[in-house]
């Protein structure tokens, strides 16, 4: 009679309760949020910037964050189908151009038809282009940006230079879309008033989110949760997704991967499209030239922050909206403010490194960086104004080279895919 004597297979140990807590994300991103909220309350009481959350300043970062995630939701639809697209910008340019041209034709809401227009043709171009006649898709993005420019600029001066009150680089003034203000709002100022510790501080950033909003604003919003449940709940969406994955393989299993890439690249120049004609009939009510500004290069860093999903991505477009809104309302002195706030952010990433990461290299790089912002903060009052404009730039250049993210783009993406090469 034998014994059996192997040992008892051991089931992993249970995680502790705080990583149990923190792996929920029902709990953790509220915790997280008003920990962020605290933290800036801490901060505006020492350094004494009281527009650093004020509801003005929460509010004019979502109107500057908008055109971003637009534009980096569209290069993320595109990607996700292996199909790289720097030409967001052109057809931001496009949607620019065409949303005045429709909006002064045929009113307001033609207008937002016309941003969409305008850049998805931009898209079919790329799509085209990259797709059917499998061009490099750099060149390609390269090619859209500069025809998006220059006939855009043809267009402008031989329409708009036409009509009184326009001239060759922008256009007459253009009919206003809706604004909503949720309920509540008035209760929220009156509490960010009082200038209570993190209370005021979070009504005023509540109050900021919900009020004047412009219709486009929630469309924008709407459209990247529908990014969401489109692209990882649905049938379509796994089938987009696996054209950018191993377009072979989905070949063999009956996907038709050329059209797919196709509708994803139409699918992301109406959006970038979009994001340029929250330029012209929100941003600014009017077509300007050069208005974009280089939006459509920041959506790609912003994409690429939030690891190719539509909510990292959208948060990547608040925190460059949110550092624009800052420099733009408060100039030197609340940029100095920021500063801090930045210093400690990169000694929290630097310190998670080291202790949970258990990189150390990454982490002594982030504490030496953020002790060198603090002695920068410590040694000045102010910031120069000729250097303010670089706020937004050189704060997200430094989270996304120091944040901890296991950065993983769709495995096919940029790479040239023909039809019947899955053998």
């Amino acid at each position: 009679m034998s014994i059996d004597t192997a040992p008892a297979a051991t089931s992993p140990a249970a995680p502790s309760p705080a990583r149990a807590l923190w792996a929920n994300k029902r709990i953790s991103i509220p915790l997280a949020i008003l920990g962020g909220v605290f933290i800036m309350s801490v901060l505006r009481v020492v350094t004494g910037a009281n527009d650093m959350n004020s509801s003005g300043a929460i509010g004019a970062a979502l109107g500057l964050a908008v055109p971003i995630a637009m534009a980096g939701l569209g290069g993320l639809w595109s990607e996700r189908a292996g199909i790289v697209n720097i030409g967001l910008e052109g057809m931001m340019i496009m949607g620019t151009w065409s949303a005045a041209y429709f909006a002064l034709n045929w009113g307001a809401w033609a207008g937002v038809l016309g941003a969409i227009i305008g850049g998805a043709i931009g898209g079919a171009l790329h799509a085209l282009a990259t797709v059917v006649f499998t061009v490099d898709q750099i060149v390609s993005g390269v090619a859209i940006n500069i025809i998006g420019l220059g006939v855009t600029k043809y267009l402008a001066d031989r329409v708009f230079g036409r009509m009184e009150g326009g001239g060759p680089t922008q256009s007459p003034g253009l009919p206003d879309l809706p604004t909503v203000t949720l309920p509540g709002s008035s209760f929220l100022a009156s509490v960010e008033k009082h200038q209570w510790f993190f209370i005021s501080d979070l009504a005023g950033m509540l109050g900021g989110l919900i009020t004047n909003l412009s219709v486009l604003t929630i469309i924008a919003i709407v459209l990247v949760f529908a990014s969401v449940f489109l692209l990882w709940r649905t049938r379509f969406g796994l089938r987009l997704r696996s054209c950018g994955e191993n377009p072979w393989a989905a070949e063999t299993l009956g996907v038709k991967v050329n059209l797919y890439k196709f509708i994803a690249v139409l699918i992301s120049g109406g959006l970038a499209g979009l994001g340029g004609g929250f330029l012209a009939m929100v941003a600014s009510s009017n077509y300007i030239e050069g208005q974009t500004g280089g939006r459509g290069y920041i959506g790609l860093a912003a994409m690429i922050f939030g690891n190719w999903n539509p909510i990292g991505m959208a948060a990547g477009a608040l925190l460059f909206g949110y550092t624009d809104a800052i420099q733009l309302r408060g100039g030197g002195t609340t940029v100095h403010a920021l500063l801090l706030l930045l210093a400690v952010i990169v000694l929290l990433v630097g310190l998670w490194q080291i202790v949970r990461r258990h990189r150390y290299w990454q982490g002594v790089i982030a504490l030496l960086i953020g002790a060198a912002l603090l002695v920068i903060y410590f040694k000045t009052d102010t910031i120069p104004t000729q250097l303010t404009s670089t706020t937004p730039y050189v704060t997200t250049l430094l989270v996304m080279a120091l944040a901890s993210q296991r950065l993983r783009m769709p495995k096919a993406d940029g790479q040239i895919y023909h039809k019947g090469e899955a053998g």
